[in-house]
């Protein structure tokens, strides 16, 4: 997987930096870098690579209450590699809301 510029302008958040490469080498070496834990909201092809090659330590599922028996058609991880989720944390947001924590483990 390949991080892309979408630009060539300066970046508009304070302390960026674009990188080039393969995301999952990449992920690698910040993750050994950073002493800020590292968040990753967007892209489920590059979320999953990153949890194929065992760079996620913790993954949020939010839990919204409705049921879309018609519309719900598209799992967003299919195709992917199957994962057991410990939960390790859960808070309700809104009353109905329900933030799940886990840490995940390659099914085996």
């Amino acid at each position: 997987m390949r991080l892309l510029r979408p630009r060539q302008g300066p970046l508009d958040w304070p302390d960026a930096t674009v990188v080039r490469g393969d995301a999952v080498d990449v992920v690698a070496r910040l993750k050994e870098e950073s002493d800020v834990p590292l968040r990753s909201h967007g892209s489920l092809s590059m979320n999953r690579a990153l949890m194929a090659a065992g760079l996620v330590d913790v993954v949020h599922v939010t839990l919204f209450p409705v049921i879309t028996g018609r519309t719900g058609t598209e799992p967003i991880f299919r195709g992917a590699a199957d994962f057991d989720l410990d939960l390790i944390g859960s808070r309700t947001l809104d009353g109905h809301t329900q933030e799940l924590v886990h840490r995940p483990t390659l099914h085996t």
